[in-house]
């Protein structure tokens, strides 16, 4: 089966906001009264799609520093936001109602500005430059294992998380049966990829550093090749890791990323979850 030719245009800005995006702004719940804390590598959909529905939000850059290469090696692009072109909802329990529609779109933010004064900080996410209990609501969205030690960034966001408030976590996880094979094509697109955690382990991390989990939502989506492809390392893994999914799609070896050709382009899936949490006394 020859190659499917992308054919997904990525844009940045305007649009309605996407199932996926809205799916996470209402499980955090947030409160014309919150204290918003966005801790974020690079710069997300966050700040845009909380900034008018919270009393104040302060935005993080906490991408660490890039290391210089290797003599004689390069890196393709690095990977500092989570963007993700279209995006299929593909189960999930109760969703909320307005995740229901659009099966596809983009993944823009509201047709909305942020403040011009409000600047982000750059900060390191294991040492917040925060007083303890300063905001009721922390976030960090696909951020957390790229940030730093996991563990320690999570005790920082729990740390400057006021008693009552909320930490949201929303990441990559696989299933508490599932094995370590869907990693492998990840490490061979990122060989950083620090490994993606099961429910259960991301879950017991949170409860370690401190936090009580509240609530969970955990759901499958379907996501085009291509714009996952533009943070690999190299044209030529990205060409390896292309060919091993159309193989699965001919029936080849499975890669654990369940790929399938729909208008024409190649999709595949991944497990998100959101996690809320607040701080132990």
């Amino acid at each position: 089966m020859p190659l499917p030719h992308p054919a997904t245009a990525i844009q940045g800005t305007g649009g309605a906001i996407a199932p996926h995006l809205r799916r996470l702004l209402e499980f955090v719940e947030p409160d014309q009264n919150d204290i918003c804390l966005d801790v974020a590598r690079g710069h997300g959909p966050m700040p845009a799609a909380l900034g008018p529905q919270v009393r104040h939000l302060t935005a993080v850059d906490a991408m660490p520093a890039p290391a210089d290469p290797a003599p004689g090696t390069s890196r393709r692009m690095a990977t500092v936001e989570f963007g993700t072109g279209p995006v299929r909802i593909t189960d999930g329990d109760s969703p909320p109602p307005a995740t229901r529609a659009a099966a596809t779109t983009r993944e823009d933010l509201r047709p909305r500005t942020i403040d011009p004064d409000r600047p982000t900080i750059k900060a390191d996410a294991t040492a917040l430059p925060y007083r303890d209990n300063t905001f009721s609501l922390v976030t960090a969205r696909f951020s957390l294992y790229n940030l730093g030690d996991p563990d320690h960034v999570l005790r920082e966001l729990l740390r400057v998380c006021r008693p009552g408030g909320r930490v949201v976590i929303a990441d990559l996880v696989r299933g508490n049966l599932a094995g370590p094979d869907r990693d492998r094509i990840e490490r061979l697109r990122d060989p950083d990829h620090p490994g993606t955690p099961s429910i259960a382990r991301l879950t017991e991390m949170i409860t370690s550093a401190g936090g009580s989990i509240r609530r969970l939502d955990v759901f499958t989506v379907e996501r085009p090749v291509e714009p996952w492809l533009a943070g690999a390392c190299d044209d030529a893994t990205a060409d390896r890791i292309r060919t091993a999914l159309v193989d699965e799609v001919d029936g080849g070896p499975k890669t654990g990323a369940k790929p399938r050709i729909i208008g024409g382009e190649l999709w595949f899936t991944q497990s998100w979850a959101h996690v809320a949490a607040e701080p132990i006394p």
